[in-house]
């Protein structure tokens, strides 16, 4: 995972809040995607697709904010 460490933390924080948000009208897909996944209608590949793309950027963010300031980060 040393390439997410060297991955520039402002330009994935860009990248998480414009893919969390983006399309902004009418609806972002992430939150049309996870409101669907709640009501068990997330069954489409596509809509299964789209909510894997919108929301992988924050899980880079979480896992490189979890490496840079996690419990073990300063013991390397």
């Amino acid at each position: 995972m040393n390439w997410l460490d060297k991955f520039p933390l402002v330009l994935l924080v860009v990248l998480a809040v414009w893919m969390a948000v983006a399309p902004i009208v009418p609806e972002p897909h992430l939150i049309e995607k996870i409101r669907m996944l709640s009501q068990g209608e997330l069954r489409r590949p596509l809509d299964i697709f789209d909510l894997c793309l919108h929301s992988a950027p924050l899980l880079l963010l979480a896992l490189r904010l979890w490496r840079q300031y996690g419990p073990k980060a300063g013991k390397n």
